[in-house]
C-alpha cells in the first residue's frame, strides 16, 4: 500500500477546515491535491479525530496481516490435501 505524504493530523486539518467553510478547491489547491483525494479523506476520515483515524489504520494493517496468515494456512492445508490424495 502506498504511504500518504500526508499525516493524520495533517488530513484532519484540511478536513477541518473544509467544514469551518473554506472552499474545498481552496484547501486542494493549499496542498496539492486533487478534489477526488480530499473527497476520498472526507469520506473516509469525516467525523472522526486524529486519534481515532490512527486507531483505524492501525486496525487495517493487523486485518491485513492476519487475511495473509489465513491464505497461507489454506494453502498449506490444500498441499496437504492434494498429497495425500495421492496414491503411493
Amino acid at each position: 500500500m502506498k504511504k500518504s505524504r500526508f499525516t493524520d493530523s495533517q488530513i484532519m486539518d484540511a478536513l477541518k477546515r473544509a467544514e469551518a467553510g473554506l472552499a474545498v478547491p481552496e484547501v486542494c489547491r493549499e496542498l496539492g491535491i486533487s478534489s477526488a483525494t480530499f473527497y476520498k479523506w472526507r469520506a473516509k476520515f469525516g467525523g472522526m479525530d486524529v486519534s481515532m483515524m490512527t486507531r483505524m489504520k492501525e486496525l487495517e494493517d493487523e486485518n491485513r496481516r492476519l487475511r495473509k496468515m489465513v491464505v497461507d494456512e489454506r494453502l498449506k492445508a490444500e498441499i496437504v490435501t492434494e498429497a495425500l490424495a495421492k496414491k503411493w
